[in-house]
């Protein structure tokens, strides 16, 4: 029975962490584009950003990290056979990569905090990106364990960057063109 709540939290734990890491890097995005704004809105904007990106990393991104992990420790306990199996190894180092994900986005908070963070809005677009392919394999793993088609896989992943990718630029653009847009009408 115990493994049945392990399984439950640790899932719940995945949905928060998850949840905390794609909204704080999203929040990144939009501290960075405070900074091209003029005063004194540049600087009310980044001050809440800061404040909102320290919350939601120490009161959901964190607590969601240390359930997640603590309740796989859990389950391993239960089970602790599961430990010689090579599909556990994989995802294990694949979730070592999102810890350190996770870690560094606490860095760069510091870094957006003492305004020495030299990243651009599109490049915290595209680092968001990161734990989305990470939660694809992780997921993956997890559901096909070892009969997981690697070539597929190999396939599908691939895919899926090429179409974050696509729709990232499709993005810029269009922000671009509204941005054009707005500076005339301005002129105007």
């Amino acid at each position: 029975m115990m493994y049945f709540w392990f399984k439950a939290l640790h899932l719940i734990g995945i949905v928060v962490w998850f949840a905390g890491l794609f909204y704080l890097v999203r929040l990144f995005v939009y501290h960075t584009e405070a900074s091209q704004q003029s005063e004194p809105a540049q600087t009310i904007l980044r001050t809440q950003y800061e404040i909102m990106e320290k919350r939601l990393y120490k009161i959901i991104t964190i607590p969601g990290m240390v359930m997640t992990v603590t309740t796989a420790i859990g389950l391993i306990s239960t089970k602790p056979e599961i430990l010689k199996l090579r599909w556990l190894h994989i995802k294990l180092v694949f979730v070592a990569l999102l810890l350190a994900y996770h870690f560094f986005c606490g860095w760069i908070m510091k870094q957006l905090e003492k305004k020495e963070c030299q990243w651009t809005n599109q490049q915290f677009r595209a680092f968001n990106e990161a734990p989305t392919v990470l939660l694809f394999i992780i997921i993956l793993l997890a559901v096909f364990k070892n009969n997981l088609p690697f070539y597929s896989t190999i396939i599908l992943i691939f895919l899926v960057v090429i179409t974050i990718t696509i729709f990232i630029k499709i993005y810029e653009r269009k922000r671009s063109f509204i941005q054009v847009k707005i500076n005339e009408y301005r002129k105007e």
